[in-house]
């Protein structure tokens, strides 16, 4: 039987850690080779991590992303690798030059796939369909590629695409495939969003069963900024079934040995692929040669990794994106606000689980208006967790702030203002630690908050890093509770789940005195932020008028705060920031 035994690597590279991600390449090349696979395939941009954005427009990072290609090559010996990297032509790059000096016209940028065998350049492929939307801005740095190469090795014709090119049924894929190739390596950099993982394997089951070839997806893994790579990687075989999977949110190591007789075989029975004229120009053929293999190979057994549940996909995504800024960036330990609250608690948690309790701290600050309860609750957070818990109480500072603005505040009755004192005096405190420690202030506050500006700039907005910013307040609750499974004791109490939420910043205050319930807020601001319906299409889904014109003011009116907030990990299909760009000054309003 003639087989094709295939390596995928889903790795965690780090942006511009040009010699980092080279050194995580070639380490995994020694795995590859212990398992004694034909060709193994890295993900998008494996040299400069993905997105490098506008490192691409300085022409060192270029040259030395290319002198990391030759490096990689020197270490391939004796298999086949497709490693994602920056190239400068629609072809194989001429060696850079030892000088960092680099010609005016060096930014003809190209998104590339290059194929090494046995220390050799074989081939680069230079991605086709460039995605501009949501987090996507690839049009402003690469050009298409129009080439079509395909590689023969061990008797396998191979064609390799990258990322956007497989979403598109007349596409390379399709090309590739009417030229001959038996099987496709796509490798990728593809960002979480909820539910993302499973639509895109549908899709993949039917790209590979459309065009009758076995269809190997790689990848990424890791956190950059507000994006999480969950991994995912899969193999499908010529008929769309499944036959390996990595794991989801880990590095990975995947092989499949691939049944290249059962692929010839329905490609002499079934319907023939027609090449397009126009593309037929573009297919180059490459052969590829390597060292013999002992016949008595023993046969790969792959594995299937399991599907994650969609909020245990979130809960392990923020977790990667916490544990991915603070290690990425330089920190060990992170500070938190600790209200009482659920928000504050999750946060928490999510810190704990991916730094360690040992490397976060939590602050409480209490206020004249902080009840008894919010004491009782953090003090048992911080036992559950085993995590160092300070109480700075902000009376003293509070009562000073108001004492310097009594004159000027004199005939004027307390209002929002004397409420946001309280979050800067905390928001003051919290940088203070980080300054004097080093730790990374975590805040706080869901995308619910942040959607309508139920937020205080420089106050619980102040911070390093917004963890829970892209989780509505509904979900915050389900996460909190899909913690709460694991252990023997709940990590959240009970009494912070059920109590009604609050801000505590003036007596008796509740969040719905300002807004609409959560379980009306969200589904709102779904239709309105996620999806772009107008105010008539919300309202004949069911609610109330008034309601949905006055949370649409207050999104829109909210736009000056999001844009001064935190980067947070975005897990829904919109997330606020690269994915929603509304302008400060607008004058549209929908409402």
């Amino acid at each position: 039987m003639r087989t094709f035994r295939i390596a995928m690597v889903q790795m965690n590279p780090t942006v511009g850690d040009l010699e980092g991600n080279v050194r995580r390449i070639t380490a995994w090349l020694r795995e590859a080779k212990k398992a004694k696979a034909d060709l193994v395939a890295f993900p998008e941009l494996a040299i400069t991590g993905y997105p490098p954005e506008d490192l691409l427009l300085k022409p060192r990072f270029v040259a030395d992303n290319r002198r990391a290609l030759q490096e990689i090559v020197r270490h391939c010996r004796g298999l086949a690798a497709v490693v994602g990297y920056v190239s400068q032509s629609d072809g194989i790059d001429p060696k850079p030059a030892r000088s960092s000096v680099v010609s005016a016209g060096a930014h003809e940028l190209y998104n590339a796939a290059a194929v090494i065998a046995d220390q050799k350049l074989i081939t680069t492929y230079c991605k086709w369909y460039l995605p501009n939307y949501g987090v996507f801005d690839e049009s402003r740095y690469f050009h298409p590629g129009r080439r079509l190469p395909l590689i023969r090795l061990r008797g396998t014709v191979v064609g390799v695409n990258i990322c956007e090119d497989v979403w598109w049924p007349e596409g390379p894929t399709r090309f590739q495939a009417a030229a001959g190739a038996e099987v496709i390596v796509n490798i990728n950099a593809s960002p979480f969003h909820l539910g993302k993982s499973r639509i895109r394997e549908q899709m993949l089951a039917t790209r590979a069963r459309e065009n009758g070839v076995v269809l190997t997806y790689t990848n990424a893994v890791g956190g950059q900024d507000e994006l999480v790579f969950d991994g995912n990687s899969v193999i499908l075989d010529h008929q769309g079934e499944v036959i390996a999977r990595g794991k989801a949110f880990e590095e990975d190591l995947i092989v499949a040995d691939l049944n290249m007789e059962a692929v010839a075989r329905a490609r002499r029975t079934g319907p023939k692929k027609l090449l397009p004229r126009r593309v037929a120009a573009a297919v180059e053929v490459c052969a590829a040669s390597l060292p013999s293999v002992p016949k008595n190979l023993v046969r790969a057994v792959s594995d299937v990794a399991t599907v994650l549940d969609p909020l245990e996909e979130v809960y392990r995504a923020l977790t990667l994106g916490v544990r991915d800024y603070v290690r990425k960036n330089g920190f060990t330990r992170a500070v938190i606000g600790l209200s009482g609250g659920v928000d504050s608690a999750l946060t928490a948690v999510l810190a704990v689980d991916a730094l360690g309790a040992e490397n976060v701290w939590g602050l409480f600050m209490p206020s004249p208006y902080t009840s008894q309860d919010s004491h009782d609750d953090v003090a048992e957070l911080g036992a559950r967790l085993a995590i160092s818990v300070r109480t700075i109480p902000i009376t003293t500072l509070f009562d000073t702030y108001r004492h310097a603005l009594a004159e000027t505040f004199e005939g004027r009755a307390p209002d929002t203002t004397e409420e946001n004192l309280q979050a800067r005096i905390r928001g003051n405190l919290l940088m203070a630690f980080s300054n004097k420690f080093g730790h990374l202030v975590l805040t706080t506050g869901n995308k619910s908050e942040m959607s309508v500006g139920y937020a205080t700039l420089y106050g619980d907005m102040a911070g390093g890093f917004a963890v829970i910013k892209d989780v509505p307040k509904t979900m915050v609750y389900d996460l909190a509770r899909l913690r709460n499974l694991r252990g023997i004791t709940p990590a959240i109490s009970k009494r912070t789940l059920d109590r009604p939420p609050t801000a505590e910043l003036r007596p008796n205050q509740n969040d719905e005195d300002s807004l609409p319930p959560y379980e009306i807020l969200d589904p709102i601001l779904q239709a309105y932020v996620e999806e772009d319906r107008s105010l008539e299409e919300i309202v004949e889904a069911g609610y109330d008028r008034a309601t949905v014109a006055r949370v649409m003011t207050m999104v829109d009116g909210s736009e000056y705060k999001r844009r001064q907030a935190p980067i947070g990990i975005k897990i829904t299909h919109r997330a606020l920031g690269k994915d929603r760009r509304m302008p400060i000054t607008n004058g549209y309003r929908n409402s």
